[in-house]
């Protein structure tokens, strides 16, 4: 606080002595235009200039609002304060979801995104349908076959600390640090474990069963931040499209394909869903003999040219047969999970999320 005294007080007589030198200054100016013709006189005769009653006022203005602004116990210097006591003081809010509405660009070539809030929310709304069956409770789960939780509305894997499935990636780690990032406050399972805290599906289910506090924490917490859940997806999208690019064999086909989807309406729910649901499609992450079934694979294999119907009916298409292929190749039997993947993209050419354009 010394040190802000010396600077308000260093301010104010640097401020006093600019505005007695713009007074003097005038006051010369006044007395050269009238004497012309003598500048040696002027100078002799010259006095020491005089305030006027309007300059008195600005300087006594200018004292008075740098006492107030030195006086003012709202002003808050201190940088470091956390954000559990900007919330706490009222002085945190959650993050926007306008700020997801349309003609923004999100990197150099990407096509613009738009959605608004309330499209955004039904895309969410669609997802939590699509992995949970709409089921609140499913929020926390462990699917048949697995070795691995699936949390909230995009059920994001976690997986135990002795792994998961080889080339398979981890995605709730990625969503705890988005909610950290935006100043979520998380609970506890969440704040204090880096990896699954069941070691089994029996582990999970039965104490799911028995009313566990923890995991019911976790179900109320997922289910109250849905609109940050699915910006966090919007997001993975937003920065899918570089990386796939950069992977891609055929560059410029993904590229146009990507911006088909994005300027077809609708189409956006299926890019957003199917990242969310099989991934970017990158190499070396979730392949079976080196060949991946992520959203960049769906968008290879699309050769049409037109928007609207026909893209979405393209785009359902081509997840099909690469979701297919997955199967072939798949060094276990997943025939049990096609039917309910087929039924899930089909909604790719019938679900509406509103006019966006």
């Amino acid at each position: 606080m010394i040190s802000d005294r010396r600077f308000f007080k260093k301010t104010g007589i640097l401020l006093l002595g600019l505005a007695y030198s713009v007074v003097s200054f005038g006051s010369e100016i006044k007395e050269i235009a009238l004497t012309k013709e003598n500048v040696s006189t002027v100078a002799e005769q010259k006095s020491e200039p005089t305030m006027t009653a309007s300059a008195k006022t600005d300087k006594s203005k200018l004292e008075q609002l740098i006492k107030n602004q030195y006086n003012n116990k709202s002003i808050d210097l201190n940088v470091n304060t956390s954000l559990k006591n900007m919330r706490d003081s009222g002085s945190y809010e959650r993050p926007n979801i306008n700020e997801y509405t349309a003609n923004r660009k999100t990197q150099q070539g990407t096509p613009d995104m738009k959605l608004s809030k309330e499209q955004l929310l039904s895309v969410a709304e669609k997802i939590f349908q699509n992995e949970t069956g709409g089921v609140r409770n499913n929020l926390v789960d462990w699917n048949d076959g697995e070795n691995f939780p699936s949390l909230g509305i995009g059920h994001f894997t976690w997986f135990k600390s002795s792994g998961g499935r080889s080339g398979f990636g981890d995605s709730l780690p990625d969503m705890i640090a988005y909610y950290k990032q935006k100043g979520i406050e998380l609970p506890k399972l969440l704040a204090e474990s880096r990896y699954s805290p069941w070691n089994s599906k029996s582990e999970l289910m039965a104490k799911k069963a028995k009313g566990d506090k923890d995991i019911q924490d976790l179900i109320a917490f997922f289910d109250s931040t849905r609109d940050i859940q699915v910006m966090f997806i919007y997001d993975r999208l937003k920065g899918s499209l570089g990386k796939m690019i950069e992977a891609s064999s055929n560059k410029e086909n993904l590229k146009n394909q990507f911006e088909r989807m994005v300027n077809t309406p609708n189409g956006l729910y299926a890019l957003i869903d199917y990242v969310n649901f099989k991934g970017e499609g990158l190499k070396g992450v979730s392949s079976y003999n080196n060949i991946a079934w992520g959203l960049r694979q769906v968008l290879e294999n699309m050769k049409g040219t037109a928007t609207g119907q026909s893209a979405l009916v393209e785009f359902s298409n081509s997840a099909k047969y690469v979701l297919e292929r997955r199967v072939k190749n798949a060094p276990r039997n997943e025939k049990r999970w096609l039917q309910g993947w087929y039924n899930r993209v089909d909604t790719y050419k019938t679900f509406e999320i509103g006019k966006a354009y």
